[in-house]
């Protein structure tokens, strides 16, 4: 089985995304910051990860930049992944070097499917102002995020924006206090399905919690989202929901019970493979 994974409020949490004190035990902090703590995972969904990598394909995925991404330890010392998927598919790391085939394909698409980062920061900024954007990046030249005070968000304004950078080939995601304008062409799907063709006969397990991680879960033969986040809040305000299931716990906790469905099914599917080899 290849499991690809989110990071950020699917499998690690902030000290804001967590619902639950950081003095709670069982409890350990996976990322330090600039003397900060920046990160959080539960000790039992941490083991049992450790544990399942033995046996199938851990690939973490996340919209993180590769810097931000190798600032958590656990990824680094204790849990070590043969490939990463950073920037929201926009980078793919095998070990530790980075795959530049993937970059060029990204970059191509890019060109072919997408509006300009300039034209897309271009269509966002009419509705941008001191009053609720505290800052904005763009990240690994290919995407942008906006730091927010979510309670002084334009809702409306922001949906109309998000149409019209639909059209430019770029999508727009409200995570927390942060907006991503991404292209659409820079998604964890492919990235996934780049990888997925090196190991074509291993079925796809997938986790996550945002818009950003729809299309993967909808990918996956076996797919969890926590009982928080965009997707959780587009089941709970349409009754609409995709073709994976949700948690029974939201915060942090919800991360042992993504780890032990993907664990089960892991087992189930080597047990099928195996007779099918018999």
């Amino acid at each position: 089985m290849i499991y690809a994974c989110d990071l950020d409020m699917t499998l690690i949490y902030s000290h804001r995304a967590m619902l639950v004190s950081p003095d709670t035990p069982g409890i350990s902090v996976v990322e330090r910051y600039g003397g900060k703590t920046g990160a959080f995972m539960s000790d039992a969904a941490m083991a049992e990860l450790k544990a399942l990598t033995q046996r199938i394909i851990f690939v973490p995925v996340t919209t993180r930049t590769m810097a931000q991404y190798r600032r958590i330890e656990v990824f680094q010392q204790m849990i070590i992944p043969a490939y990463a998927i950073t920037s929201n598919g926009g980078n793919i790391l095998h070990g530790d070097e980075v795959d530049t085939q993937w970059q060029r394909l990204v970059q191509e698409r890019m060109r072919g499917e997408a509006c300009s980062p300039e034209e897309a920061f271009r269509t966002f900024a009419p509705i941008v102002s001191d009053d609720w954007i505290l800052e904005s990046r763009l990240c690994d030249e290919l995407f942008y995020v906006y730091l927010m005070d979510r309670d002084r968000m334009p809702a409306e304004a922001v949906q109309e924006r998000a149409k019209a950078l639909a059209e430019l080939g770029w999508e727009l995601s409200v995570q927390g206090r942060k907006v991503y304008i991404v292209p659409a062409v820079v998604n964890k799907r492919d990235a996934v399905a780049y990888i997925r063709q090196r190991h074509p006969e291993l079925p796809l397990a997938a986790s996550g919690d945002s818009l950003l991680d729809r299309s993967l879960l909808e990918s996956a033969d076996y797919a969890i989202a926590p009982a928080h986040g965009e997707l959780h809040r587009i089941y709970q305000e349409t009754g609409v929901k995709g073709s994976w299931r949700f948690t029974q716990h939201s915060g942090l906790f919800a991360s042992e019970e993504i780890v032990a469905y993907v664990a089960s099914q892991a087992e189930g599917s080597a047990t099928t493979l195996s007779k099918a080899v018999e």
